[in-house]
């Protein structure tokens, strides 16, 4: 069912018909054969990006959209109640332009934000490693200087789009910089010694390619360091806190499908002479499920407004990220107990929905890691007793 969205003006409103005509017409029809074939969408990529769709909280002196983030995150959710894998990839590609958008030099936003934005290319953000996930201090690939630039080696995991991204902005020890210093560089496949492993075979999202990214002695030219060096990790995690945020809205996004499934199936399907929708046990379980997605959808929300409004968000896109993603696992549990044996057919999609739901709760940092970072927050804002 449509959602009823407060927007802020009537370009808002036009961007989120314009993204629904879209997704219905492009997104909806090739979701679940994809996901079937383990297939790679670049053309609706294409089309998202000629549409102006994968550039939305950029600059428009840059080729952005100009949007608040928490237009671009309703944008986002739109296209995840069509298609999840799609709609993480415009969620990974905004995160993988953030660096030079917000730490690029004058010349790198000149030279390359543009067309990084204005939706001809597609970029993927190289941070994890298998040994290196929540703890990304400890990653070893690293680059060392030369006379020229750089050398890096090394095995980055987990990359979304790996193997097809134009470019990757990819996290670097650099020894130079002391025992913890990393580095942001603005990496792309044709240079020497780069190159993408095999796919990972994946539980969810399979039409979304996730690799680890190969680095044999890759000579990096020095315009390709990204903010100052021994500076990424700042670089990294202030560009996360914004990545929740678009995980918490695919989250959100897969939810809402999952419940409209549900209800519509409750409604439909009959038992006891009645339909089921009817019955208190379906009616009550619909009931949480609705509450759930509008709940996350007015924390993801919250989140992006602070953003919006030049205010600190770690701590709330954290709690965002969190209960979206939790929300959207127990959704979609309850949508296959809703359709019953139906539910764990693949003649329906609340089976999928399930499967991708589950590593929403895993990447983007894992939702014990936001527990974490909630209660460090709480804890260093703490305000002493009086006397």
């Amino acid at each position: 069912m449509p959602v009823d969205r407060e927007l802020p003006t009537p370009e808002a409103a036009d961007l989120l018909a314009l993204t629904r005509e879209i997704a219905d017409a492009e997104l909806a029809p090739k979701a679940a054969r994809y996901e079937r074939e383990e297939r790679f969408p670049r053309e609706v990529f294409r089309t998202l990006g000629e549409a102006g769709l994968l550039g939305l909280p950029f600059a428009e002196e840059v080729g952005g959209g100009g949007q608040p983030y928490a237009v671009y995150l309703q944008v986002v959710e739109e296209l995840a109640a069509r298609w999840a894998s799609v709609a993480l990839g415009v969620s990974v590609h905004t995160l993988a332009c953030s660096p030079i958008a917000n730490h690029g030099t004058e010349a790198q936003r000149r030279d390359l934000l543009p067309e990084m934005v204005g939706g001809s290319l597609l970029g993927a953000y190289s941070l994890s490693e298998a040994h290196a996930g929540s703890d990304v201090a400890s990653m070893r690939a690293a680059a060392t200087r030369t006379e020229d630039g750089w050398v890096a080696r090394g095995e980055k995991a987990w990359v979304t789009h790996g193997g097809h991204a134009d470019f990757y902005s990819t996290f670097l020890r650099t020894p130079d910089d002391g025992p913890r210093g990393i580095s942001c560089f603005h990496l792309t496949p044709d240079l020497a010694g780069f190159s993408a492993a095999k796919p990972e075979e994946k539980m969810g999202l399979t039409g979304s390619t996730t690799s680890a990214i190969r680095l044999d002695d890759v000579p990096v030219p020095a315009d390709r360091l990204v903010g100052e060096p021994g500076k990424g990790m700042a670089i990294a995690l202030g560009a996360l806190d914004s990545g929740r945020l678009g995980v918490s809205a695919v989250a959100v996004g897969l939810a809402q499908s999952a419940l409209d499934v549900a209800v519509r199936y409750a409604v439909e399907r009959e038992a006891f002479g009645r339909p089921i929708a009817e019955h208190q046990g379906v009616s009550f379980l619909l009931a949480d499920m609705a509450a759930a997605v509008e709940s996350a959808r007015a924390t993801y929300l919250v989140a992006a407004r602070r953003k919006d409004a030049g205010k600190p968000f770690s701590r709330q896109a954290s709690i965002a990220k969190l209960v979206a993603t939790d929300a959207a696992m127990k959704v979609t549990t309850d949508a296959v107990q809703v359709l019953g044996g139906a539910g764990y057919t693949r003649d329906h999609p609340a089976e999928r929905y399930m499967r991708e739901a589950k590593v929403m709760q895993i990447f983007e940092g894992t939702n014990q890691i936001q527990r974490m970072v909630i209660g460090r927050h709480l804890t260093s804002e703490a305000v002493p007793p009086a006397g």
